[in-house]
């Protein structure tokens, strides 16, 4: 089977998974357009995590970045920035470069450690990606939360708040392991 058709069919099943666990959370009003924020940003992160320890080396970019699109699309819902999914995955590409997040960086050190060194692979693969994917939660959250209001974007903020944001994602990630892990077998 070709890398892209695998690609292609672990982004089409996370999505379907995704879907079922946040179907429009948008609308729900028992809770707080906060807690809706932090649900997704976990959920994403928890798959982006499990995905990222699928055996398609280097083919994460093409999985994670349109998952984590769609991350940014519903949390634009929330926020009341309606746009397409394509769109927000435009955005989160140009945030990432924002903030200093190095895809290629990324997708290298992921790729090493699914080929070169595969033992390490879960133990440093999971907090990276869970790490990042919480840290582009929030920054992407602080982007339409601006943007609603017509406030203009802080670099500087947008860089402080993803510095903060990957470091609790990593603690997250050891917290939430057992999830990740049935997540993974779930892919």
């Amino acid at each position: 089977m070709s890398i892209a058709k695998s690609a292609s069919e672990i982004i089409a099943k996370a999505k379907e998974k995704l879907k079922k666990e946040v179907s429009d959370i948008e609308n729900r009003t028992d809770l707080t357009d906060q807690q809706k924020v932090d649900q997704i940003v976990k959920v994403f992160s928890t798959f982006c995590a499990a995905i990222a320890v699928q055996p398609i080396p280097f083919a994460d970019i093409f999985v994670l970045t349109p998952i984590q699109g769609y991350m940014g699309k519903k949390i634009a819902d929330i926020r009341g920035f309606p746009l397409s999914e394509a769109k927000a995955t435009e955005i989160f590409k140009e945030l990432a470069g924002l903030v200093g997040l190095g895809f290629l960086a990324q997708q290298l050190a992921i790729g090493a450690y699914k080929t070169v060194l595969p033992f390490l692979g879960a133990l440093t693969t999971i907090p990276l990606v869970f790490g990042l994917t919480f840290g582009m939660g929030r920054v992407m959250d602080y982007y339409f939360v601006k943007k609603s209001k017509g406030e203009k974007i802080d670099k500087e903020a947008l860089q402080k708040i993803f510095k903060q944001a990957r470091q609790e994602g990593k603690q997250k990630a050891k917290e939430n392991k057992e999830e990740i892990n049935k997540k993974k077998n779930e892919l």
